[in-house]
């Protein structure tokens, strides 16, 4: 058990991602009963069973990163868990189906029609594991690369709110193509904000954005996903009846955003790359609970 203790806080910190993860899906089947004119959240147990099949879902998405990455890792990243010999492929791929598993489970328990959609999810991401059969040609081209492995956001998004919408009866609402955007956008500025360092942070063989387009272009990138995720949001807020108080929330996230990323352009430090990085995870967390779970609080106040 130590040995996925470890694992977990190296590659999968269980805190930090299920706090994120609870805002996600949370806020995805709050959206999602928002768009049906509800007043309240969906039940406590279908609200806890959208949040495993979530966490579960990330946790195969870091297992099918550590089958895609094994060649790079074994060459460039020999301290990573797979090559240090701390887990086996084996084993993870055991842990994956029985995440597997237990998400089809909770979709028989909660509407068996959800299954569907969960098959649908999965075999995406079956997809991206196999790089689309077209590895070689994605890694030239990393900005489709990021786009096609960013979808999978949605796709896990889309899952989560039909344990609102679907168990509810009916078909996806009005406004909910808003929020998946959100959700594909926000997953694009995580994975720049990740993967921005400083030069002297940058490692051999791995193919940062910085080291792609340089401090500034991978900056500017970030910034454009910010932008983007934050239009999505306002045209999301306006079918929930919330665009007054989402762009105030909006405004005071993107004049943080461009304060960091201006001081890292200045000067591309360790400290300010590191700032970059979680900035990612605080907008990320609040342009989720602006539009799920705020309004639920605005409302009953």
């Amino acid at each position: 058990m130590y040995r996925w203790w470890v694992y977990q806080r190296e590659r999968f910190p269980i805190f930090a991602h299920g706090m994120l993860i609870a805002a996600f899906s949370v806020s995805a089947m709050g959206f999602s009963s928002l768009l049906r004119k509800q007043t309240h959240l969906p039940p406590i147990a279908t609200l806890a069973a959208g949040f495993a099949s979530s966490l579960l879902f990330f946790l195969q998405l870091r297992i099918t990163d550590e089958f895609k990455d094994q060649e790079d890792d074994a060459r460039y990243r020999p301290y990573r868990p797979v090559p240090r010999g701390l887990v086996t492929l084996r084993e993870l791929a055991i842990v994956g189906l029985g995440a597997a598993a237990i998400q089809l489970t909770l979709a028989l328990l909660v509407y068996p029609r959800l299954v569907i959609v969960l098959v649908g999810v999965w075999a995406y991401l079956g997809l991206m594991t196999r790089e689309f059969f077209v590895s070689r040609w994605l890694k030239r081209h990393p900005v489709v690369y990021m786009a096609t492995h960013m979808l999978i956001m949605p796709f896990i998004d889309f899952y989560v709110t039909a344990f609102d919408w679907l168990v509810a009866g009916g078909g996806p609402p009005r406004g909910l193509a808003w929020f998946l955007s959100v959700s594909f956008f926000n997953g694009t500025v995580v994975e720049i904000g990740r993967k921005i360092r400083a030069p002297q942070d940058e490692e051999h063989g791995v193919e940062t954005y910085s080291f792609l387009w340089g401090t500034r272009g991978a900056s500017l990138a970030w910034l454009a996903a910010i932008a983007l995720t934050a239009i999505s949001s306002l045209f999301a807020a306006t079918h929930i009846d919330f665009v007054r108080a989402d762009a105030i929330v909006l405004a005071a996230l993107v004049l943080v955003a461009v304060l960091l990323a201006a001081r890292y352009m200045q000067a591309p430090t360790t400290a300010r790359a590191k700032a970059i990085e979680q900035m990612s995870g605080v907008w990320t967390l609040c342009m989720y609970l602006s539009l799920g779970a705020l309004p639920f609080v605005v409302r009953l106040l």
